[in-house]
């Protein structure tokens, strides 16, 4: 049996709209979002847009438990996570112990 414990939540930021800038939606990364619910970004954040703002937050938890010595983190962009793989082989995966956001 195991055991899962969330210790935070996902990395969140808001940007306020400057004025002049587009009307139909929001600005991030140089993409144009429409105003809205938007579930995933071209780089893995969940944000909503309206007239005054857009917040954002990320679908993703950084690993910070795992062997840092045999391992390496790497950004799976298809899945919007982190995968944590052997140096010497990264087609095999290392134990995550913890994640922060």
């Amino acid at each position: 049996m195991g055991i899962v414990v969330t210790l935070g939540d996902a990395y969140c930021f808001s940007k306020m709209r400057k004025p002049g800038e587009a009307g139909k939606g929001c600005v991030l990364d140089g993409k144009l979002y429409p105003f809205g619910e938007i579930a995933r970004t071209d780089n893995c954040f969940r944000c909503s847009c309206n007239a005054e703002s857009m917040r954002c937050c990320s679908l993703f938890h950084t690993p910070v438990g795992y062997d840092k010595e045999n391992c390496k983190v790497v950004f799976n962009k298809k899945s919007c996570d982190y995968d944590v793989v052997q140096k010497s082989d990264p087609s095999k995966d290392c134990p995550v112990y913890s994640r922060v956001g």
